[in-house]
């Protein structure tokens, strides 16, 4: 499968329930279902390989080691630029270039003006590894704790700091949505380094905005399973992103990567029948786009 416009490949990114532990039986499924990549995690080395030899793509692999990169001790930085150096040799050997990770840093409690710092020194020093292999960085704004890297402030203040063209962005508006960013405009300042894409997305939830707002937890409702009270993440077509319009946006910055699927949907999430049709609802979709 391919998006309408744009015509990128659709494929997913590798989750950690059973049915996807096995990776030939997860090619298999794959490939019955006209996907065409596949995201990894940290084991690319080991079954990159497979999805190769399957005539798949490999999407992007899971950085190595991303918090030893923003830790304050300066030894556990080290020993994580060198551990990352060494992946990033093995993983380009497979033309697996894109390292997906999110800017968490060791200790969320410091200050974010100090973890900054430990970051930009970090990456500086990685960035011509990563060079040397024609491999990037591809950074999710996933605003977890401490992280770093999730807003345009700190994409540009990062960007700024390490202009490597190794540094970039895994985009997934799904996250903008939650923040309140707008996300076609965030793809007009940051598509230059967009080398990596997500298919996921957000939906609103109005009546619970209304009841609970945004700025605190509700007292006694639950919160929603990859979501909070008044927002959730769904597949591709069931939240408030317009694809149409994304999907022109990276057509005319001329991407070259794949959308995947990244099955974080409440509705979706838990039995092997219902992940296997989130993941396929969401692609579908996307080939209609």
């Amino acid at each position: 499968m391919n998006t309408r416009t744009g015509h990128f490949p659709i494929g997913f990114r590798r989750g950690g329930t059973n049915w996807q532990k096995e990776i030939h039986a997860l090619i298999a499924w794959s490939k019955a279902n006209a996907i065409s990549c596949i995201d990894l995690g940290k084991d690319a080395p080991d079954v990159g390989q497979a999805v190769l030899d399957a005539g798949l793509r490999i999407g992007s692999v899971d950085l190595l080691d991303n918090k030893g990169m923003i830790s304050p001790d300066k030894t556990t930085r080290d020993k994580a630029i060198a551990a990352n150096a060494q992946y990033v040799e093995s993983c380009a050997q497979l033309g697996a270039v894109n390292h997906f990770l999110v800017m968490l840093p060791e200790k969320p409690e410091l200050p974010r003006s100090e973890n900054f710092g430990f970051m930009v020194d970090s990456f500086r020093q990685l960035a011509p590894a990563l060079e040397a292999h024609n491999a990037r960085l591809v950074i999710e704004g996933w605003p977890g704790p401490g992280a770093l890297c999730c807003t345009p402030e700190g994409y540009r203040a990062f960007f700024n700091e390490v202009s490597s063209p190794a540094m970039g962005v895994n985009y997934d508006p799904s996250h903008l949505v939650r923040m309140g960013i707008d996300y076609l405009r965030f793809l007009r300042e940051f598509g230059g380094r967009v080398y990596h894409v997500h298919g996921k997305d957000t939906e609103l939830l109005a009546e619970e905005t209304y009841e609970y707002g945004t700025e605190q937890p509700a007292t006694f409702a639950r919160p929603i399973r990859f979501g909070a009270h008044a927002w959730r993440y769904t597949i591709p077509g069931h939240g408030q992103v317009r694809w149409v319009e994304v999907m022109r946006g990276l057509q005319a910055l001329n991407y070259q990567g794949c959308v995947s699927i990244e099955l974080e949907d409440a509705n979706f999430n838990g039995a092997t029948e219902s992940e296997q049709q989130g993941i396929l609802l969401g692609a579908r979709f996307l080939a209609g786009v």
